[in-house]
């Protein structure tokens, strides 16, 4: 492997590290904090290589891995290495994992949940009029409204929504913390909600996979827990990160708030044009190559991890124009990848996709005069290579 490219762990500046990436080419050797693997940065073939069959989840076929040369501590490697679920598996058995869950979130249940969105969207802009005439969005608003919506869709009770986002955070962080004891808590937590719902089903998504019986058997136990930590990560992370990028963009583009506000153009666009130009998730880990892959001038070795950079595919000027770099909500055909592509789309993505759709015009119909807190360069990053958020969104009502 060449010189790799030295990613920032504490996303300072996503966007320009993302241009970086996308100069120095399709496919970039990189090293995140101490571990070397390939980015990919281009979105013909980013589209193209998360469709390879030679490119698996499983983490058995990273060599490093294997030779124990990736530390127990490493920030990151609760997400490299999860466990048995549909994002770790591929083939026949990630088809299994995954119609378990594809089945909650079709286009026509998730509508059936527009109603209850609702509901806690209003809710949630009253607890924020009462936060004010200064509030973190994120704390009090985009926050809570998609955990709110999974821990309902789960019979998680809110009570533990507040320790869940604690997890989650250092879950996700790229500080050096003590990774596995935040593994171990969120196991320990999802394995008793599995428990419970085990010994006592109830009308709820948890109970529902649990007692799912599809082509080649049920979910284990371990399966089981995998998998709710997964839709519990996913179903609420990138709608926190998709709704608290989207208003910061909004308030820094008044332009394009007015016509979003007008009614000229839809909120759907709104939505999609966030997803591309600051996408929830920055770079997502790993898949690993079973053969050497040749993309371009580079070829991939056998063994060695990839991440999908988000950052630097959703500007490609290649799919997205030279204006690939502008929050432009009237851009036309603006195909992403944010959610991913092929078999391991992300199948909650319709529900993120309603989250958002309800909560922007219902917050900027709430509060007309809504504006940053702070000037733009005072708002700190999440210090996470993976998730591309803000550490807080200050407001005023």
């Amino acid at each position: 492997m060449t010189v790799p490219f030295v990613m920032d762990p504490l996303a300072r500046d996503n966007a320009a590290e993302g241009a970086a990436l996308r100069a120095a080419g399709a496919v970039v050797p990189v090293d995140l904090m101490g571990v070397r693997g390939w980015a990919v940065t281009h979105h013909a073939e980013a589209r193209e290589l998360l469709t390879d069959a030679r490119l698996v989840k499983n983490a058995q076929h990273w060599a490093a891995f294997r030779r124990g040369e990736v530390p127990a501590d490493w920030p990151l490697i609760g997400l490299a290495v999860p466990g048995p679920s549909m994002v770790t598996t591929d083939g026949a058995e990630h088809r299994r994992l995954r119609a378990i869950v594809a089945q909650a979130f079709t286009p026509r249940r998730v509508e059936l949940m527009r109603p209850k969105v609702e509901e806690i969207t209003a809710e949630l802009l009253d607890a924020l009029a009462a936060a004010g005439p200064v509030a973190d969005l994120k704390t009090v608003f985009a926050f809570p409204l998609p955990m709110s919506v999974i821990g309902w869709l789960l019979g998680v009770p809110e009570h533990d929504h507040a320790y869940i986002r604690e997890l989650y955070e250092r879950f996700f962080s790229s500080v050096k913390t003590d990774i596995q004891a935040t593994i171990a808590a969120l196991n320990a937590f999802v394995a008793d909600l599995v428990a419970r719902r085990r010994a006592e089903p109830g009308d709820d998504l948890t109970s529902a996979l649990l007692a799912a019986d599809v082509e080649g058997g049920a979910l284990s136990d371990a399966e089981a827990s995998a998998t709710l930590r997964v839709i519990i990560a996913a179903g609420h992370e990138t709608t926190v990160n998709l709704i608290t990028n989207a208003v910061r963009a909004l308030l820094t583009h008044p332009d394009q708030l007015a016509l979003a506000r007008s009614g000229e153009v839809p909120w759907s666009a709104v939505v999609e044009e966030s997803l591309r130009w600051t996408p929830p998730t920055s770079n997502f880990l790993f898949r690993f190559a079973t053969e050497d892959i040749e993309v371009g001038p580079v070829v991939v070795p056998a063994g060695d991890p990839v991440l999908i950079s988000y950052n630097a595919i959703g500007r490609d000027p290649v799919q997205h124009g030279i204006t690939a770099e502008v929050f432009d909500i009237t851009r036309r055909a603006a195909r992403h990848l944010s959610f991913g592509h092929g078999p391991h789309v992300c199948p909650g993505s319709p529900l993120a996709r309603l989250e958002a759709g309800i909560a922007l015009p219902a917050l900027f119909e709430r509060f007309p005069d809504l504006s940053l807190a702070v000037p733009q360069e005072q708002l700190r990053p999440n210090p996470s290579a993976v998730v591309n958020s803000l550490s807080g969104l200050p407001v005023r009502l």
